[in-house]
Order: C-alpha cells, then sequence, then structure tokens
C-alpha cells in the first residue's frame, strides 16, 4: 500500500485532526477583514495549512523528527461547542440542495457502462462525495469524550483603532466569555495565549502601533506579542488570479472581489506570521505538553506496579449500571490526560506513542463502562494502526469494534457510527476492499434518510469499482439511493441517480427495474415542469407488455397527463404504441399491372406471371419490362417503381397492440415527399413541381395539393392486430417517395415511424440485373395520367351450391379520356368460369340451354378450342371508349364444392398516350365457397345375354340442410348411346323434389348402338338415339337441356380436362350430365328464374368386370323323337376380348352335371377369388337374364331340382383353346347329345383366360388381372318327346 498519509483517508485524517486555535477579536478587526469580503478567520485560515513546513519535533523520547505537513483550524470562541443537531441537519441539507442543483445543470446524458468502467476513478466518483463526508464529520466537532478538538491555543488579535489595546485583550480572555466547554471543566481553560495586533494601513500612519506594540510586549511578554499591517491598497482593486479564500467562503458571489485591498506584501506578512505562530510557539507548546504529561501518566500509570494499583481501584465497577454518557470526566482526570496525550501525539505524528496511551485508556474506560469514550479510543486506535500501517486485521478490528459500540448507544452514538463508518469504509477502499465497504456504507444507513441516499449512492460506487464490477448490485444501489433522495424531496439527485442507472439495466432482461427507473424519472422531470424530458422517458414504458393491466394503465395514464400539461402536441420518433411490424409493409402501386380489387392486389405476383405469360407480348414477356425503356426513364431512376399521376399507392402496415388495455389511435396516414424530376427540362409543363419541390400534404381530400393522402381512425383492444390500408395519390409528375407513417395516439401524442429503406442490390448476376420485390423500395417515379380499366362481374355468387351454372356479365369501365383495344382475357380455372359469345348476353336462361328441335345435331360444339387453351380473345373491333363502359357474357359453373380462387387478368393496349406504357393489364381475383349439394354416383354392370347392354344405377343424395332439387334429366354425353328408365320415377320420387337429406335411387338400360350385339338387331339412325331420359314428370313437354352445346359440352369438356382424361372416349365407358333445378326464387330473390346445377360424371365403366365376356346362342326349345338313334342340338359362343392386351382362351366341357362339382385343375383353384368369375342363377324374364355386377364375382353352386334330367353329353371338342387379339371377338361352335326329354341347365363348362400386354406401358389396371377363371352360367335348354317321325 502506499503511504497511508497520501490516500483520501489520510489526507482527511490530516485535515481533520488538527491542532484547533481559539480566535478572540474585537470588532474593529472584523471591521478591517469585512474591507475585504473576509471574516477574520477566513483571511488567516489559506496559510494555516502548510504542506512544507519541515519542524523538528522531540516528543516523549530522545530522538527527535521532522514534522514536514501541519494545519491550523481557526474557531471563534463562540463555535467551540458541539453544534446543534437540527442546525447540523439543515447545513447538511443545503450542502447537498447545492450540489444537487448544480450537477443537475451539469448534467448530460448516462454513459454506457463499459465507457464509464474506462474512465480512471477519479473521474468516476462524485467530487462532493468527499466534501460531504468531511460536513457529516464535522458535525461532531467538539465532542466532550475527545480531545483532537480541544484548543490548544488562543489568539487574541486587537485593532490599532481599539482604545487602550492592552486592556482590550484582558478583557478579550475575560471567563465569563470562554465557551462552556473551558469553563464546565471539560476543557482546560490553561492554554497558551499568543497576542496580535492587527493595524490597518487605510486608518492611518504605522508609528502608533509601533507603539502600542511596545506596550503589549511589555504587558504580556516579548516573544508573544506580534503586530500585521495589512489593506495596503488605497483604491482597492487589487484582483487575485488565485484566489485562496474560495474554499473558505462558500456563500461568495461569483463578482465579489475578495482581498481587494491586500497587496502582495499583505498576503506574506500574513503568511510569515501564521508559520511562526505554528513552527515557534504551538509546535513547541503541544511537545512540552506531551513531555509534561508523559512523565505523569508513567509515574501513575505505567510499570506493573501501577497497572495492579489501577485495576484494584477500578474493581467493582463491573456491577455499575450502564449510563448513556458513563461517567463524567474532568480534563484534569488521569484518564482525560492520557487522551490528551494520546490526540497531542497523534497530531504531531508520533502514532507509536498516540497507540500507546490509547491502549492503555481504552481498558479503562471499558471497565468504568464509559461505551462512548471507549468507542472513541478504539476509533482512534483503528485509525492509528492504518497511519502506521500495522496489522490490517487489528485496524478493522478495532473500527468494527467503535462502530458496533457506537450502535449499541442508540441514538446518542448514531452520528459517531456514522462517522466511524466513514473512516472504515474509506480504510477498505484504501486497501481495494470495495465489497467489504459498500457493505459498510450500507450499514451506515439509519433513520436519517438523506444520510442514507448518500451512502447508498457511495455503495453503488463500490460495487461498481470492484474487480469484477458489479453491475447488478451498482444500479440496484442507485436506485435505493435515488428512492432515499425523493422521499427527502431531493428530486434532482433522485434524478441524476436514476439516469445513472439506466445503461446498467439497458439492453438486460430487467423488465420490471427498467420500467420502474424510467417511470419515476417521467414523473420527476414532471414535477420540475421539464414535461419535454418527462415524456422522453414515460415513452420507454408505454409498450410495457409485461406490467399487468392495472399497471399499464397507471403508465398510460399518467403519460398523457404529463402530455397535457405540456399544452401542446408532442411528435415521438419511434413511438411504440401501438407497434408497427415493418417487416408486414406492403406497397400496393399499378404500373402496367393494376388490380381490380384488394383482394387481387394480395396475390403473389409469380401466380400472376404464370396466368399473363401466354398473354402478354413475347417481347416484354422474357425480360423486365422497365429495360426495355432504358432511353427512356432517367438513369437516377432506372431502379425506381413506376406509378402513374392520379392513381393511388396502397400501403398496408400492420398495428398491434401489445398492452392489455384498449387504445385509441387517430390521424394515421403516410408521410411522402414529392419532388420534381431533376433531370426534365426546364421550360417542360411540370414548372409547377419545380416550383414547389419537396412540397408534401396532410390533406385527406384537398384536390389542389400535390399529394392527397388518406386518414384512418381505429381503436385496438389489448393484443389486438390490425392491418390498416393507406393510400397515397400523386397528382403531378415527380418522383415520390414513401418516408413513413404518422398517427396519434389518443389524440394527445404525434408518432412517426420511418420506414428503414435498404437500397436495392444493383450487382449484376449472371449478366441479369437482380429483381426485387415492388415493396422491397419506396420510391417511385411518378408518369403522367394513363387509362386505367375498372372491372366488376356481376352477380357472382360467393356460397353458391355445387353444380351451379349460370350466366354472368363482365363490365370493364374506362374513366380516362383514351379508348383501349386488343383485349384479351386469361381465367385461371376455366372449370369454373370462362366467356361467352357476345350474342349470349341478353340470351333467356334457362331457355337458352334448351335442345332446339329444328336445328341439326353436330357432334361438336363451338367452344371447344377456346375453352381447352383457356384464353379469350375479344374480337379485333371491340374497344372500350373513353368514358364509357363494356359489357361481356361470362358462364359460371360450381364445378366442384370447396374454397375455390379464381383468377382472371384482361389485357390491353394503349395507342399513343405513354411512351413508357404501351398496354395495362387488369387482374381480378374471387374467391368462391362453393357449397356442397347434390352428391350424384353411378354403378355401370353388363348384362350377361347382350354384350353391349349396361345395367346403370344412379344414386342421388341431396346434402343440403335446407334445399329442396327438382331433378330434371339425365343425358349421356355422346350420340352412340341409348339410356332408358328401367321403372318411372314416379313410383320412386312421386313428388319429383329431392328434399334435404333425402337420397334417390333409380335403375337405367344403357344400350351401345354402334354395332348390334344380335343379328335380329338393326342398327338406327343417330338422329333418332334417344341419349336423355326425363326424371320429372313424364308428361312433360319441356325440350331437355342440351348437353352438347355450349356452354354444358364446354364445362364438361373442362371435367374430363381437369381429371386427366382425353376427349375421345374408351369403348365401355360413359359419361354423364345430371340436371336439378332449384324452384324459382328459392336462393337469387333478385331474380325469379329457377337455378340450374349440373353434375358431370366422367368415363363410367363396370368396376368388376371381366375383360372376356361371352355369349352362347342357340335353340331353347326342340322337339325330337327319341325312337331315333340320337338328338344332336348345336350351339354358338361368342366371346369378346374387351382388353387392350392379347387373350389366350381356354375352353373346357363336362359331360356330367355331377362334374360341375368337381375341381378343374390345380390351376382354377389357386386363382384369387377376384380373378374368378361366374353366373348365379336368377329369375327368367322375357327369356332375358338381368346379370349384376355381383354376378361377376362368385359362382354358387347349382341347387336346382328337377323331376326327371336325362344324361346328355357335349359330343364336340371338349376342350377349344383360341388367342383373341386386343379388342375383337371370335365365335366357336358347341355341339351337345341329349338322351331323354327334360330341361337341361347347359353351364358345366369353365373359361380359363390368360392376358399378355401388347404394350407393359398401357392399360396398366387391366394387365394387372393377367389370368382368370370364368364357369360356365346357366342356359336352359327344353327338349321336348315329338310324336312324329323326323
Amino acid at each position: 500500500m502506499a503511504d497511508p498519509a497520501s490516500t483520501p483517508l489520510g489526507k482527511m485524517l490530516l485535515e481533520e485532526i488538527t491542532p484547533v486555535v481559539m480566535v478572540l477579536c474585537t470588532p474593529y478587526v472584523e471591521e478591517s477583514c469585512l474591507k475585504n469580503g473576509l471574516s477574520l478567520i477566513q483571511l488567516l485560515s489559506p496559510f494555516c495549512d502548510f504542506t512544507n513546513i519541515d519542524v523538528p519535533v522531540r516528543t516523549a523520547s530522545d530522538q527527535p523528527y521532522r514534522l514536514r505537513k501541519f494545519k491550523l483550524r481557526l474557531f471563534y470562541s463562540s463555535d467551540i461547542r458541539q453544534p446543534n443537531l437540527e442546525v447540523a441537519k439543515e447545513r447538511l441539507k443545503k450542502v447537498i440542495t447545492h450540489v444537487g442543483e448544480k450537477n443537475f445543470l451539469e448534467s448530460s446524458d448516462p454513459s454506457q457502462v463499459n465507457n464509464l468502467l474506462s474512465r480512471p476513478e477519479s473521474e468516476m466518483l462524485p467530487s462532493w462525495f468527499q466534501f460531504f463526508n468531511k460536513e457529516l464529520v464535522r458535525t461532531l466537532s467538539f465532542s466532550d469524550h475527545e480531545a483532537f478538538d480541544h484548543p490548544v491555543a488562543c489568539l487574541l488579535v486587537v485593532s490599532s483603532k481599539d482604545d487602550e489595546p492592552v486592556n482590550r485583550f484582558v478583557d478579550l480572555f475575560n471567563t465569563n466569555k470562554l465557551p462552556s466547554l473551558l469553563n464546565d471543566g471539560a476543557m482546560d481553560p490553561k492554554i497558551m495565549k499568543h497576542y496580535l495586533l492587527l493595524h490597518d494601513n487605510q486608518d492611518g500612519p504605522f508609528n502608533k502601533a509601533t507603539k502600542l506594540l511596545a506596550d503589549m510586549r511589555n504587558a504580556f511578554g516579548q516573544n508573544d506579542c506580534q503586530i500585521i499591517c495589512f489593506n495596503s491598497s488605497q483604491d482597492g482593486k487589487i484582483h487575485h488570479q488565485d484566489n485562496p479564500w474560495a474554499p473558505f467562503k462558500s456563500d461568495a458571489l461569483p463578482t465579489e472581489n475578495l482581498g481587494c485591498f491586500l497587496n502582495l506584501d499583505d498576503l506574506n506578512e500574513i503568511k510569515d506570521f501564521m508559520q511562526e505562530l505554528s513552527s515557534k510557539h504551538i509546535i513547541p507548546y503541544m511537545e512540552q505538553k506531551i513531555r509534561v504529561l508523559n512523565q505523569q501518566v508513567s509515574a501513575t500509570r505505567k510499570g506493573f506496579r501501577n497497572q495492579i494499583k489501577n485495576l484494584w481501584w477500578r474493581k467493582g465497577k463491573e456491577d455499575t449500571i450502564d449510563t448513556p454518557n458513563g461517567p463524567v470526566y474532568t480534563f484534569n482526570s488521569i484518564e482525560s490526560q492520557i487522551r490528551i496525550l494520546g490526540d497531542y501525539a497523534f497530531m504531531l505524528g508520533d502514532y507509536e506513542l498516540a497507540l500507546s496511551n490509547y491502549r492503555l485508556i481504552s481498558t479503562d474506560y471499558k471497565l468504568d463502562k464509559a461505551w462512548k469514550r471507549y468507542a472513541g479510543v478504539q476509533e482512534m486506535m483503528g485509525l492509528t494502526y492504518f497511519l502506521l500501517d500495522q496489522s490490517r486485521k487489528d485496524a478493522e478490528y478495532c473500527m468494527e469494534n467503535a462502530f458496533n459500540t457506537y450502535l449499541k448507544l442508540g441514538s446518542a452514538g448514531r452520528r459517531n457510527a456514522t462517522r466511524c463508518g466513514l473512516w472504515w469504509a474509506e480504510m477498505l477502499k484504501t486497501r481495494d476492499q470495495l465489497k467489504e465497504a459498500a457493505t459498510v456504507y450500507f450499514r451506515i444507513c439509519g433513520e436519517d434518510t438523506l444520510h442514507s441516499a448518500v451512502m447508498l449512492e457511495q455503495a453503488s460506487f463500490c460495487y461498481l469499482l470492484s474487480k469484477p464490477p458489479m453491475l447488478h448490485k451498482y444500479g440496484f444501489h442507485l436506485v435505493l439511493s435515488g428512492d432515499h433522495y425523493k422521499k427527502c424531496d431531493q428530486i434532482k439527485h433522485a434524478i441524476r441517480t436514476y439516469r445513472s442507472a439506466i445503461p446498467v439495466y439497458k439492453g438486460t432482461t430487467w423488465s420490471l427495474i427498467k420500467d420502474h427507473v424510467h417511470f419515476h424519472i417521467g414523473q420527476w422531470y414532471a414535477l420540475l415542469g421539464m414535461y419535454d424530458v418527462a415524456v422522453t422517458h414515460m415513452l420507454e414504458v408505454l409498450a410495457s407488455t409485461h406490467q399487468s393491466k392495472t399497471t399499464q394503465e397507471l403508465f398510460l395514464r399518467d403519460f398523457l397527463q404529463i402530455v397535457q400539461k405540456t399544452g401542446k402536441t408532442f411528435e415521438v420518433l419511434k413511438l411504440q404504441l401501438p407497434v408497427i411490424n415493418i417487416s408486414s409493409l406492403k406497397v400496393i402501386f399499378e404500373d402496367q399491372r393494376t388490380n381490380a380489387s384488394a383482394a387481387a392486389a394480395s396475390v403473389k405476383e409469380s401466380l400472376w406471371r404464370s396466368l399473363e405469360e401466354d398473354m402478354i407480348p413475347s417481347s416484354t414477356a422474357r425480360s423486365n419490362w422497365l429495360e426495355l425503356q432504358s432511353k427512356i426513364i432517367p438513369r437516377k431512376y432506372k431502379e425506381s417503381n413506376i406509378c402513374v399521376a392520379g392513381e393511388a399507392l396502397k400501403v398496408d402496415i400492420e398495428f398491434k397492440n401489445p398492452l392489455q388495455i384498449r387504445i385509441s389511435v387517430s390521424s394515421v396516414s403516410l408521410m411522402c415527399e414529392l419532388s420534381a424530376n431533376p433531370e426534365e427540362d426546364a421550360n417542360s409543363s411540370n414548372n409547377e413541381v419545380q416550383n414547389n419541390e419537396d412540397r408534401t400534404s396532410t390533406s385527406s381530400g384537398d384536390i389542389n395539393s400535390c399529394l392527397i393522402l388518406s386518414e384512418v381512425d381505429f381503436s385496438l383492444e389489448g393484443g389486438e392486430t390490425t392491418v390498416v390500408q393507406l393510400t397515397v395519390t400523386p397528382r403531378i409528375e415527380g418522383i415520390l417517395k414513401i418516408v413513413g407513417v404518422k398517427w396519434k395516439l389518443s389524440s394527445a401524442v404525434v408518432g412517426l415511424c420511418n420506414f428503414e429503406f435498404n437500397p436495392v442490390n444493383k450487382r449484376v448476376v449472371r449478366g441479369r440485373r437482380k429483381q426485387h420485390s415492388p415493396s422491397s423500395d419506396l420510391k417511385f417515379l411518378v408518369i403522367k395520367s394513363l387509362p386505367r380499366l375498372e372491372g366488376f362481374i356481376h352477380s357472382l355468387p360467393e356460397k353458391p351450391y355445387a353444380g351451379d351454372l349460370r350466366p354472368l356479365v363482365l363490365e370493364l369501365s374506362n374513366q380516362s379520356k383514351f379508348p383501349v383495344k386488343n383485349l384479351k382475357m386469361k381465367i385461371s380455372n376455366p372449370r369454373f368460369l370462362y366467356a361467352g359469345n357476345q350474342k349470349e348476353l341478353n340470351a333467356d336462361f334457362p331457355a337458352c340451354l334448351k335442345k332446339k328441335m329444328n336445328v341439326e345435331k353436330s357432334g361438336s360444339h363451338a367452344n371447344v378450342n377456346k375453352t381447352l387453351q383457356n384464353l379469350f380473345h375479344f374480337p379485333e373491333d371491340i374497344s372500350v371508349q373513353e368514358e364509357t363502359s363494356l359489357s361481356w357474357p361470362l358462364w359460371f359453373h360450381a364445378a366442384v364444392p370447396g374454397s375455390i380462387p379464381l383468377y382472371i387478368s384482361i389485357y390491353y393496349e394503349m395507342e399513343g398516350v405513354s411512351s413508357i406504357m404501351k398496354y395495362r393489364t387488369l387482374r381480378m381475383h374471387y374467391n368462391l365457397q362453393v357449397l356442397p349439394s347434390l352428391d350424384v354416383s353411378f354403378q355401370l354392370s353388363t348384362r350377361p345375354s347382350r354384350s353391349q347392354e349396361f345395367l346403370l344405377r344412379m344414386d342421388v343424395v341431396n346434402k343440403t340442410s335446407s334445399e329442396c332439387f327438382q331433378v330434371h334429366q339425365l343425358s349421356s354425353v355422346g350420340q352412340q348411346w341409348e339410356i332408358s328408365l328401367l321403372q318411372p320415377v314416379d313410383s320412386i320420387l312421386p313428388s319429383q323434389s329431392l328434399f334435404a337429406g333425402q337420397s334417390l335411387s333409380c335403375f337405367f338400360m344403357l344400350k351401345d348402338r354402334r354395332r348390334s350385339s344380335t343379328s335380329e338387331d338393326s342398327i338406327p339412325s343417330l338422329s333418332h338415339i334417344q341419349s336423355d331420359v326425363r326424371l320429372g314428370p313424364q308428361d312433360n313437354s319441356e325440350a331437355f337441356f342440351d348437353v352438347s352445346s355450349s356452354p354444358l359440352a364446354d364445362f364438361h369438356d373442362c371435367e374430363r380436362s381437369s381429371q386427366g382424361m382425353s376427349s375421345q372416349g374408351c369403348e365401355y365407358k360413359v359419361d354423364f350430365v345430371f340436371i336439378a333445378q332449384l324452384p324459382k326464387g328459392n336462393r337469387d330473390s333478385s331474380s325469379n328464374a329457377p337455378l340450374v346445377f349440373s353434375h358431370h360424371a366422367c368415363d363410367c365403366s363396370p368396376s368388376s368386370m371381366s375383360p372376356i365376356s361371352w355369349l352362347v346362342d342357340g335353340p331353347r326349345t326342340i322337339q325330337h323323337n327319341f325312337s331315333a338313334p340320337l338328338c344332336e342340338v348345336n350351339l354358338k359362343m361368342t366371346i369378346t376380348n374387351s382388353s387392350d392386351a392379347i387373350a389366350s382362351v381356354h375352353i373346357n366341357t363336362f359331360d356330367s352335371p355331377s362334374s360341375n362339382n368337381q375341381p378343374i385343375d390345380d390351376a382354377t383353384t389357386s386363382q384369387p377369388p377376384e380373378h374368378q368369375s361366374g353366373w348365379s342363377e336368377i329369375p327368367i324374364v322375357n327369356d332375358t337374364k338381368i346379370i349384376t355386377t355381383e354376378a361377376l364375382t362368385t359362382r354358387v353352386p347349382k341347387s336346382l331340382s328337377l323331376e326327371s334330367v336325362p344324361q346328355y353329353i357335349w359330343s364336340g371338342t371338349s376342350s377349344t383353346k383360341l388367342v383373341l387379339q386386343p379388342r375383337s371377338t371370335a365365335e366357336i361352335p358347341l355341339q351337345i347329345c341329349v338322351f331323354t326329354p327334360g330341361i337341361y341347365d347347359l353351364s358345366n363348362y369353365v373359361l380359363n383366360w390368360i392376358l399378355t400386354p401388347v404394350n407393359d406401358g398401357e392399360n396398366q389396371g387391366e394387365a394387372n388381372k393377367s389370368s382368370g377363371v370364368c364357369k360356365g352360367y346357366p342356359y336352359y335348354l327344353s327338349v321336348l318327346e315329338s310324336n312324329f317321325k323326323d
């Protein structure tokens, strides 16, 4: 450790524990001194501190030492008394208040913690701490239990103007005028006296003073009398650059010229006097006093005999009752003499002698239970150990012992404990025990709140300076200190400490204490009337999401009250309430791309580009259209977006209320800058813009302004998030930049949020300029006004039922002064919407969908290519003239239920309007919620006896909750199919209405009339084939809906295309269209026309039909005379391969009926069930067997019981093999031989087939049925006995 005397504690001890000189003077002396603005003591004090006095001193030992530093403390006799407690407190309060005012005016923004730690310790610690500590120590001056404040000398000063100066000296030291401590016996009144004659040179010549000095020396001695002549300046205009009296006159005014009559000679004379008084009078007097006292103490207390005597004399005092002050000791008691000896030795720097006497007296005080005196001695022992730089442990033990002893005394020792704690903390700080010093400061805190505030603040700096810094405790103790300052109405100190704590909690997760600090700083600044700064700090707590609802209401209410007191509207950059999500910022502007609605603008640009790829001219579709205009757009703005004057730019911004309480937001608008294009010619038509550069408009409807800005008002509940759309409309050409957004919170504070704009990266990547989205750049080049189409689809239902078919009208409006032409339209989903013909605009619906009886049916429809290509070209002669509108028919069909998006883009061109834009597109977007209506399913089965006839089952379920549908018709698509009902609908659905939740099942006969299945069938003409069947009343003469014409045929093609099916149907695959209606006005109250619903089914086929089918043909009844040799019957089997693979067929016949139940072979029995087909017996209806799908899956053993079944045999080949090419037919002759009349079931045969795919890539579904077994179906032959011979 460095020299203890050079440490802060050492310097404080050398200043505060020094000899005291009592000053007595006459009024004339003070009068002469006051000419310089100073009292006598103030005049002499700067010359009482000697930093290099170099005086030899010899105390108790024979070895002298040299005293280098020495200081005197001067006090008027009236001030030598214990300070009044209340006056002392008030003085300290004034000191703190003065420092607070000074530091508050000089305060700046708190530094970051890292910057604060990089400073030297001297700059880090407030300088007023030492001043306050000294003042606090001085409040304990002239205690009766301590001797270092006892006067060691008395300086008597008389003016040369006084009458009879010698008598005045005698009168000054009158016992009645001495301090009470001297008269009461606490202090020795027999002290050294020194006499000074003060002569004011302005009062007369020096001769009189010389004579008076001679009289004094005759009366008081030659060495004890001196004279000082001062005020030598006649005009009193001397100005001292280095004012030595400033530290001793705290109440001096800045303009006051202290020492104005004192010249350099006067100052030197005063300085010489004080040095002579110290070195030749006071120090020798103290030396002599120490030697005398040491001899007395040695004679009475030192040595073994004296110690035993002292202990015996004090025996029994342990039983005395403790009193706050203990026994009373006069100045001449041995205990007081020892204490005086120790204090004198301490003040003269003989610390060994002082420590030995402190030890000696400590035991006496402890035995006498004089606890205050005991604590005082322990305190001095600790300080002596420190200055001797010996035994840190002993020094700390003495200080802690003294501190605790003072505290035990209660209020009587509280102030002494504070002084002891201050010295103890300084001692620990000198030894770098900063955490322990902080603990001592914390222990000093007591009942005095103001003193506690200062101690807590000093403790905080101990934590900051510790290694490593304890930042959390530093900030916490600062907050505690500020809270104590506020309780004492020291608001400026409270603000200072709280502001110093801000950097500690900045950037940390300690949110609650951060809010506490900022909120109270804001409140305290408001109390001082500094509302601007108060608002700044209150803003920090507005968005405190972690606080309770009650606390959030408190923060917001106090904030608004402070703002209201200011009487003005604050503009706050980055106001945190509400929170603006900059990342959600979306700019919607229109260049060559225009939007019919906000929904269209929210669609991703990539989707529109893919939709418009075939519609936009290829020269611009393959490159950025802006790059083609590089010679037209100014170079500086090539990367800027383009917008059109008079058309609004929309900005979607997300606002969120982070609090739990409701907030009100009003006057939300954009902040924009509109300036002239600097590269335009000065004589252009845009001079108005150039003359009004950087004009901005806040009006929402001023048509004369350059910008039209929208304003939005809304409120947000707790935690609510909303997206607000703001618009700005430039009215003239120029450069537009969207700077940010502003709003009003609770109509009191204007919030400003600048959009952080990052310039686009302009590096060339792989030869192409890097693309950027429109919302990434908030700078726009405003070009002159252009035509803009507005589009709307009338009567488009938002929630239609599935199958809804209706006409719509597209209306395109042109409000500009220029026409547009070359219109094209692209629809994303033609399954739901496509463009019709212009002649359909005013067509009668639904009559326009009905068949025309006098019109020849054709096999195709006109709109196939148009629908499949998905791009509609308006006729070349169609244009939209200026300030007119165009209506065009559309057909709508709700194909399937669900959420369906529709995207429509309309392309149009402008001629002679702009050199930058040649065309524009209108984008339309609709979201439809298609509700389930009718669930229609079909099941198709083949007939066993007719290979070209099928049984069709249609199931219809009404899945609505309230609607009632009228079934109208079922149509097969194409003219090769004939459809007919097997039973009237009236018997199944008498009301012809399908109510909610009701189901319907109908059976139909479906015939393929492309070729006859038997030789007796003839092929009718196509015009007479019935491909429609009425499901309503059979006597209804209403025409059928024409499913082969637009729009039904077009929508059906779209259904096939959406399912990935080719336009040409395969054999045995049928398409159906089921049509129903809603009664008039059920859904659309605006129209009485019924709603038409069409449901389309594509590629219906027998789901489990075998690819091999056959038909046994022959006579059903024969007559034979069995007297003849035998009866032979010839049959024919027609086998059809309906697959696209090569079929190998093996036919095995069995002679005995019993053999039907026998296993055929291992290969047959090993086939899985799904590869086995056969027929089960069913009733015979008009010699025709109705075969269902279920009959094709299993073969049930026959159980037919006949009374007489003669035997028969297959007389032809019992095993036949053949190969069938794909989709071919072959005939095989069969023959049986009957031996007796009867009824025979000719089903005892089996077909084994194997399919070999022609191409592995085709017909994988049928190729999977590589083999199978089909058992014979019942074929009944009646053989009758003939009564005549053949």
